[in-house]
């Protein structure tokens, strides 16, 4: 059921003579000496104004979508010095972070694990910034004092705990320790200086490099044709398009899709400079192609979809396709999403990614710390026979 709470802006709690934290339900009544200080797209292209304001008003993030805001940030003499993205979630969909397994515990045991709060770009399991500090501020005193409030909002009863995911930045600071890491294994693709796709393909064991080689000719003997477009150069007709086959990708799981039309015009507009569009055509209609983002150094494969059934298209239009692009821009890395360990045979490499979580009753935070443990020492050995199905030559060191 989604949560219809309406949070003001809200003075929470003294932190110090000047000091304040304030909440919001929405990301436009943030101040916007704050709003102007968060990354540029072309340093992150989920953390701004553009993405996380979209989100909000196409209605994708809504408490009735059970993503209700309540952004965090605090003012030091009225001037924003820190800023936290903050969510009460009704469920768990939409953050690639499992945890369903918990909540199914917590009901087990006459308890309520939802509403949770959640500090995430919604819908985007990418590892990124996920906080931003103003300079010539102590980031771990700052952190201590928002975690502070974080606290006392669970222990209000309001929520059961909190979550913060795929941030490339542990903490600065956890106190008392109370803060549980947990890791998952994701796969990118690392530019190592290739100037061409034939020098990737060069690295590889002859075996696989004939086989990639294979589902891209299978391709286009499939009589389907892929060209790479940019935001800017994307038109109305394009986005009608591939929402079409945005929804078809989730209407073959029986699932509702996250993202609405109104959400991808709007990026279309907003963050033309960072998105690419992978396009597939055959005999002169447009079928099928992936939508990524981009920064200065990274490609991130976020959405996929297609109305015709092609053999090895998903491999081009979502892999192949990305690794030429980050060739030609000079791209550090390709994020290609979750999950997929068909992705190592062509080349994407076993990545970790780390969230933390904040468990308020102490029985299960023990427990899940535990369970943590374990875990860990899976995916440890888990990203170590990964390793061996990777596709490269053997090299000595």
């Amino acid at each position: 059921m989604a949560l219809k709470v309406q949070l003001l802006i809200i003075v929470l709690v003294w932190v110090s003579t000047d000091m304040v934290v304030k909440q919001s339900a929405r990301f436009s009544d943030l101040p916007l000496s704050l709003i102007q200080q968060l990354p540029s797209a072309n340093a992150n292209p989920f953390l701004n104004e553009a993405f996380l304001s979209a989100l909000e008003e196409t209605g994708c993030v809504a408490a009735e979508t059970g993503w209700q805001p309540c952004h965090l940030w605090l003012e030091d003499a009225g001037a924003p010095v820190f800023y936290l993205p903050l969510y009460r979630k009704a469920h768990s969909w939409g953050e690639f972070v499992f945890d369903q397994n918990w909540a199914d515990a917590y009901h087990r045991n006459g308890l309520r694990y939802y509403p949770k709060l959640v500090t995430s770009i919604p819908f985007t399991p990418s590892s990124g910034p996920r906080w931003w500090a103003a300079e010539g501020y102590d980031q771990s005193e700052l952190w201590k004092q928002v975690f502070d409030v974080i606290r006392t909002q669970i222990k209000s009863g309001a929520d059961s705990s909190w979550h913060l995911l795929f941030s490339e930045q542990a903490p600065p600071a956890n106190p008392d320790g109370l803060l549980l890491s947990r890791r998952d294994t994701q796969f990118h693709w690392n530019n190592r200086g290739y100037n061409h796709f034939d020098d990737f393909l060069a690295t590889l064991k002859s075996r696989k490099r004939k086989s990639l080689r294979r589902e891209r000719q299978k391709v286009m003997e499939q009589g389907v044709t892929l060209c790479r477009v940019t935001g800017t150069e994307l038109n109305e007709q394009d986005w009608l398009d591939y929402f079409q086959f945005y929804c078809n990708t989730y209407h073959q799981r029986g699932m509702e899709p996250h993202l609405n039309l109104a959400f991808f015009q709007r990026i279309g507009r907003t963050l033309a400079n960072n998105v690419l569009m992978v396009q597939a055509y055959k005999e002169g209609r447009f079928i099928g192609g992936s939508l990524c983002f981009f920064d200065a150094k990274v490609l991130y494969g976020r959405h996929w979809g297609a109305i015709e059934n092609i053999d090895c298209l998903h491999f081009e239009a979502c892999f192949y396709q990305g690794i030429e692009f980050c060739i030609e821009r000079g791209l550090s890395r390709f994020d290609p999403g979750t999950q997929g360990e068909h992705k190592l045979i062509r080349g994407f490499e076993p990545v970790t990614t780390t969230s933390w979580h904040y468990i308020s009753h102490s029985g299960f935070r023990h427990a899940i710390a535990q369970y943590l443990q374990s875990e860990q020492q899976h995916m440890q050995q888990y990203q170590e026979n990964a390793t061996e199905y990777l596709p490269f030559k053997i090299t000595e060191n």
